[in-house]
């Protein structure tokens, strides 16, 4: 293990290499790559094991839904497995090219990865503060003597630490973590088989009840879609010649598996939630003592792993958008930042923090489209390009056709959406179309991603076709 100092230009050089990575979203060159396929399983599994995906699993008695427990389970295991299929496909863009996943959108965006840029940036500030929120009442409900502030600053530090010293550290901490939270969420799920229930029944039937299942698919592929703004960002000091199809595997098992294990576990007792704080719920659940302290401290275990991601994937966003500051400067910016965020939702817990979440779940539906951007101009490409070129911001060419095509999927994926702040514009704004096509046609099906992410992708291969979206290539692909 070396010294925590900036190594070879700023890039860590083997795994256990704790040194700090000032090395920004500058392609990795091939002589500076290491690891195996293997270790990208616990970078995607530690992370997913929160309340969040607890929570989740706890919706299924919401009134729009009532799934049974065995449509439900369906529900899970499908959206699991339709949303880390894309991240699995982007993660294999890491060892091919060098590059962290925003900074490579520069291929088919150009400048106009200012847009995607900074929106991501921003999210990954949002659910920082999102997140903390469950790890910091989880450290107050384990020590009632210790405040939120300082729970919550001693979970930042954490994140922080590691979102600073970047990959190689990231890495380590979510292979050790993985191990950790496992055997806690083992000795959980035992102790929630014994209070939980599969006796939960279909309340929907006919179109109603296969549009609820769909909905729910929907609601679970969106907690592991969004990792798709992240996957290439730790792939990408991999060996060039690492098996695609293995981090591929790797991505889908580590996303799927840890994700479904929690909104299993919150379907199981999903009866018994009360609608409040996850972290309050579970430990309620578990009615304290020994299993409930476990549980706080896996959940702040799994909030810095999660966390340390978003710092680490919002210093590439923002570099990746034109904004010149170092990236464990910016690293450190999305921390602290993400901690007065959540210092001000918890200001008024009840207002802000479910608003929020809405919020950014809304703003989830632009994932997909910026993803049929992006697939469609590296398939165009033959899946290879020069990405030295993507480092200069100033000799970027516009990448208009890339935003057009994104917003349009985005726009037109609004019908299809089944989402709380969609039907709040609705109700404000009756004029847009905002949900309607679900709501009136497809029983509350929400298939606005695969709307989304068609739409923008057809739009944008189409452009090529014509000839006009090479204004973020070199020269326009063939188009067969």
């Amino acid at each position: 293990m070396t010294s925590s100092v900036l190594t070879r230009d700023g890039m860590p050089s083997h795994e256990g290499d704790m040194s700090v990575e000032g090395h920004g979203f500058e392609p990795i060159p091939e002589s500076a790559r290491y690891g195996s396929a293997s270790r990208v399983f616990t970078v995607w599994f530690a992370p997913n094991l929160v309340p969040a995906a607890f929570f989740i699993g706890t919706l299924v008695t919401l009134s729009f839904l009532k799934l049974g427990f065995v449509t439900a389970l369906l529900a899970i295991i499908v959206g699991n497995i339709v949303g880390s299929v894309l991240v699995g496909v982007l993660a294999t863009m890491g060892p091919r090219t060098g590059m962290a996943q925003m900074p490579l959108a520069r291929l088919a965006y150009g400048k106009s990865i200012i847009v995607p840029g900074i929106l991501n940036w921003i999210s990954c500030i949002g659910w920082d503060g999102i997140n903390s929120l469950f790890g910091a009442y989880a450290v107050t409900i384990l020590i009632p003597a210790v405040p939120f502030w300082l729970a919550l600053l001693v979970i930042v530090i954490a994140q922080g630490a590691l979102g600073v010293l970047g990959y190689e550290a990231i890495h380590q901490f979510e292979r050790y973590a993985s191990v950790a939270l496992a055997v806690m969420f083992v000795v959980l799920t035992i102790g929630v088989l014994g209070k939980g229930s599969t006796s939960l029944t279909d309340g929907l039937a006919g179109l109603d009840q296969v549009g609820a299942f769909l909905a729910y698919v929907a609601i679970v592929a969106s907690f592991v879609l969004a990792w798709a703004l992240y996957a290439s960002d730790y792939t990408r000091y991999l060996p060039r010649d690492t098996s695609p199809s293995r981090i591929f595997l790797w991505t889908v098992l580590g996303l799927s598996l840890a994700s479904g294990w929690l909104e299993i576990l919150g379907l199981l007792v999903a009866t018994k939630a009360t609608g409040g704080e996850s972290s309050q719920t579970i430990y309620d659940v578990l009615n304290g003592g020994l299993l409930g302290a476990l549980a706080m401290v896996a959940i702040f275990g799994g909030t810095v792993a999660v966390n340390a991601m978003n710092d680490y994937t919002g210093s590439l966003s923002l570099q990746a958008a034109g904004v010149r500051v170092p990236r464990v400067v910016s690293a450190i910016a999305v921390a602290i930042l993400g901690f007065l965020f959540t210092l001000y939702l918890n200001s008024n817990i009840a207002e802000y923090a479910g608003k929020f979440t809405n919020f950014l779940l809304f703003l989830s539906y632009w994932i997909a489209p910026w993803a049929g951007v992006v697939l469609a101009d590296w398939w165009l490409r033959g899946r290879r390009a020069n990405v030295a070129r993507l480092v200069d911001f100033g000799r970027l060419p516009a990448g208009s056709t890339a935003l057009i095509a994104l917003i349009a999927g985005f726009v037109v994926s609004l019908p299809f959406q089944n989402s709380s702040l969609g039907y709040d514009i609705a109700t404000n704004y009756p004029w847009l179309p905002i949900n309607w096509v679900t709501v009136n046609v497809l029983h509350g099906a929400d298939i606005a991603y695969y709307v989304g992410f068609a739409v923008s992708f057809l739009v944008y291969r189409a452009a090529a076709r014509l000839g006009v979206a090479d204004d973020a290539r070199e020269g326009a692909p063939s188009v067969a």
